[in-house]
C-alpha cells in the first residue's frame, strides 16, 4: 500500500450551516462529494439547494454518490441514476462521475476513493503569497491545577488557504482584542509566535494549504479557551486583510428560503434590518442602512477581517431563526 493524499472533508451540523460554509469558505474546498439517496426521487429540495451553492461557489470538481443502493432494485436504481442524470445537466455537476454506493455494507468504497482521487486532484498552490489561515478553533490544553511552570501556550486550529506558516515564525491575529485608548474602545491586533505546529495528528515544521492545522502559540491559554478565537484570522504580521467594522456589499439573492418546511420566496433585503453574515469562519450580524437594488450598506456588530471582493454568506431571521437567503461580495 502506498500512501497518494491525506483528503480532510468539511461538515457541519446542520442544512442550513453547511450551506452558509459553502457559500463563504469555498477558497479551502478543492472539491465535493454530492451524496444523493437512491429510496428518494430526484432531486429532494436540499439537494437543488446544495447544487445551487456548489454552483454559485464555483466549486466545479464534484463526484457524485447514489447511495442506498441495497434498499432499491435493479431497475429503480437504473431509473434513479438517469433522475440523476437529468437533475446535473447544464450544472457544474453535469460531468461528475456517479458513484453507485451502499455505505452501510462498504459496498464501492474503493470506485468511490479512486473517482475522489481522479476527479478531485489537489490544486497547484503559490505558496509565495502571504499566509493567510482561518482559526475555526481555539482552547487551552492545559490540565486542571497544572503548575504555571509546566503550562503550555493557548492553541489555535483552522484552515490555511495560502502561503505557508512555520514553526518559529512571527504571526498576527486579526480583528484582534478589545481595547480603549484615549477614552474610546478600538481593536488591536494581537502578535504571537509560532511554538508548534501540527497536521492530521502529526507534529510538522511547516505547513501548508490542504486540511486543518493546529498552532501551539506563547498566548495566555486562558484567552483562547473555548473557541474564542473563532472566527479571526492569522497571518503575517502587517499582511493581514483590514479589520471592517461596516461595509457595501454586491448581493445575490436566492429564489427559495433555505430550511424551511414550507417553501418561501426570498423578498428584497430592506433598510434597517438585520442580517446574519457569514465571512469565512465568523459570524456576525449587520444591520443594513442602505438598500439600493442589489447593493446594500450593512454595519457589523462585530467588526472582521476581510479582502474586497470577498464572498460572505447572507441569512435572515424567519420565523425565530436564521435562514440562509444569499450570498454577498464586499466592496470596500
Amino acid at each position: 500500500t502506498e500512501l497518494l493524499r491525506t483528503v480532510s472533508f468539511v461538515d457541519a451540523p446542520g442544512h442550513e450551516t453547511l450551506m452558509a460554509i459553502m457559500l463563504s469558505s469555498a477558497a479551502i474546498m478543492d472539491g465535493a462529494v454530492l451524496v444523493i439517496a437512491a429510496n428518494e426521487q430526484c432531486p429532494q429540495p436540499q439537494t437543488r439547494e446544495h447544487l445551487t451553492a456548489l454552483d454559485i461557489a464555483g466549486i466545479k470538481n464534484i463526484v457524485i454518490i447514489q447511495n442506498k443502493i441495497d434498499l432499491v432494485t435493479e431497475e429503480e436504481a437504473a431509473q434513479h441514476y438517469q433522475q440523476m442524470k437529468d437533475f446535473v445537466k447544464g450544472t457544474c455537476a453535469e460531468d461528475a462521475p456517479i458513484i453507485p454506493v451502499c455505505a452501510h455494507h462498504d459496498i464501492n468504497i474503493d470506485v468511490l476513493i479512486q473517482a475522489i482521487e481522479r476527479f478531485i486532484p489537489t490544486p497547484n498552490r503559490d505558496l509565495e503569497k502571504p499566509p493567510l489561515m482561518y482559526i475555526a478553533r481555539s482552547f487551552d490544553i492545559n490540565k486542571p491545577g497544572a503548575r504555571p511552570d509546566r503550562m503550555t501556550g493557548g492553541v489555535i486550529g483552522g484552515s490555511l488557504i495560502q502561503g505557508t506558516i512555520k514553526e518559529g515564525s512571527e504571526i498576527e491575529i486579526a480583528p484582534g482584542r478589545d481595547i480603549v485608548e484615549k477614552g474610546r474602545k478600538k481593536v488591536e491586533r494581537i502578535k504571537t509566535s509560532v511554538d508548534s505546529l501540527f497536521t492530521g495528528g502529526l507534529s510538522v515544521k511547516e505547513a501548508t494549504p490542504g486540511g486543518l492545522i493546529a498552532i501551539g502559540t506563547k498566548l495566555d491559554p486562558a484567552r483562547t479557551k473555548s473557541d474564542s478565537f473563532s472566527g479571526k484570522v492569522v497571518g503575517k504580521p502587517d499582511q493581514l486583510p483590514p479589520t471592517l467594522d461596516s461595509f457595501t456589499l454586491e448581493v445575490t439573492l436566492l429564489k427559495r428560503v433555505v430550511g424551511t418546511i414550507e417553501e418561501k420566496a426570498v423578498e428584497q433585503i430592506k433598510t434597517n434590518e438585520p442580517l446574519m453574515l457569514t465571512i469565512g469562519t465568523a459570524t456576525t450580524v449587520g444591520v443594513v442602512t442602505e438598500s439600493h437594488d442589489n447593493t446594500v450598506i450593512v454595519t457589523l456588530k462585530l467588526p472582521v477581517c476581510a479582502n474586497e471582493g470577498q464572498r460572505i454568506a447572507i441569512s435572515r431571521r424567519i420565523d425565530g431563526r436564521w435562514h440562509l437567503i444569499g450570498f454577498g461580495e464586499i466592496q470596500i
